[in-house]
């Protein structure tokens, strides 16, 4: 329903290759660092975005988006869902092109809110089970 496959697809493969991953840390037990991995074996750039703006997995990290000092395509979003809707508002301030919730991470109205400002979203979904589906 928060992402059909054309969707999706759209943001694995037309939305761009910078990735601004918000949670991810250098703790390879989280669920971020395992996915991350997988994004950069498909050619993405991972930007960590994390309050310790800690460098994973050969990128420096900043505390948020607004500090990234360059353009990000997707934020991919691992925070709980309700700390997501602003993630998505500051996402559109960013510029990025697509929003992605990962799994378990839902926000209506974020949704509704990033959809009208013009972004791609997803949600609820997670794009290390989806890229290898893609071929």
């Amino acid at each position: 329903m928060y992402g059909d496959a054309e969707t999706v697809r759209k943001i694995l493969t037309e939305s761009g290759d910078t990735w601004a991953v918000v949670g991810l840390s250098a703790n390879r037990q989280r669920a971020a660092y395992g996915v991350a991995a997988v994004l950069q074996r498909y050619g993405k750039r991972v930007v960590p975005v994390h309050p310790k703006a800690e460098t994973v997995h050969g990128e420096q990290g900043y505390p948020s988006l607004e500090a990234i000092p360059f353009d990000v395509d997707v934020v991919d979003v691992f925070v709980n869902s309700d700390l997501a809707g602003p993630v998505a508002d500051e996402a559109v301030a960013k510029g990025a092109k697509a929003v992605w919730f990962q799994l378990g991470v839902v926000d209506e109205q974020a949704y509704d809110r990033t959809r009208a400002a013009g972004l791609e979203m997803v949600m609820d979904r997670c794009p290390a089970i989806e890229i290898p589906r893609l071929g």
